[in-house]
């Protein structure tokens, strides 16, 4: 007698058709440089998409879990193991990726680019500005756009936007990050007496150096309020 899958009611599928679809990762990296948010992003060397940008990610491996898989994407590419990784959003079209069924999990990361030099030198892997981007491969510009909005939300009552500043930065740094990743100009009196009643930054009673305009005041991110600075949220 022909066994009956517990799946036959779906359709002329077994079991081992639900064991064929693929799990990968999918790491949107975001930097700020040049007063600009901005995604490390590679030219994709899959034929249908030829020549767009992706993300940068990969399939999880059968014998990691997917923290563990987006960690090692973070660091074949950034060389950095130690950065904010926050998991984000599962998308999982049928036809998302041409080689079949491919559901992808979406994480977002930040990393300050002027402490961390990065070799970016395989497939035009390099830093773009994100509102520059306006097709990507696969679903890729989806997952920039949910996890953009996903900083967006987070911006307002946590302190994650220090992880992409140096160790000392301006208020002028700040506010410029803050408009970069929001889209919008905010006022600069409202916004710096907000961020001093939050108690987030610790004045260090230094001056910028070797700056093209007025040098400004320096701060540091206040460890101390939050015990450590923000690194990973799952």
């Amino acid at each position: 007698m022909k066994q009956i899958s517990r799946f036959s009611h779906l359709g002329e599928l077994s079991d081992k058709d639900y064991f064929r679809i693929a799990l990968s990762v999918d790491c949107v990296i975001f930097g700020f440089e040049d007063d600009e948010l901005k995604v490390l992003v590679i030219k994709c060397n899959i034929k249908e998409y030829k020549g767009k940008w992706s993300l940068l990610g990969d399939l999880v491996r059968p014998d990691e879990d997917l923290e563990g898989a987006s960690y090692r994407i973070l660091k074949e590419r950034t060389g950095l193991d130690d950065v904010y990784l926050e998991q984000v959003q599962t998308f999982g079209k049928v036809n998302r990726h041409p080689a079949g069924r491919v559901i992808t999990i979406a994480n977002f990361s930040l990393v300050n680019i002027k402490d961390h030099q990065l070799k970016l030198s395989d497939n035009e892997l390099h830093w773009h500005p994100v509102n520059d981007i306006s097709e990507m491969a696969f679903d890729h510009k989806e997952i920039l756009s949910t996890c953009l909005e996903r900083l967006r939300e987070k911006v307002a009552d946590h302190p994650v936007v220090f992880n992409l500043l140096p160790k000392k930065f301006s208020l002028r740094e700040l506010q410029s990050l803050y408009e970069s990743i929001l889209n919008i100009k905010l006022d600069r009196r409202n916004f710096r007496k907000k961020f001093f009643m939050m108690d987030w930054l610790v004045d260090l009673d230094e001056l910028e150096q070797d700056v093209p305009h007025r040098p400004g005041k320096l701060y540091k991110f206040n460890q101390a309020k939050f015990g450590r600075k923000p690194k990973k949220v799952s």
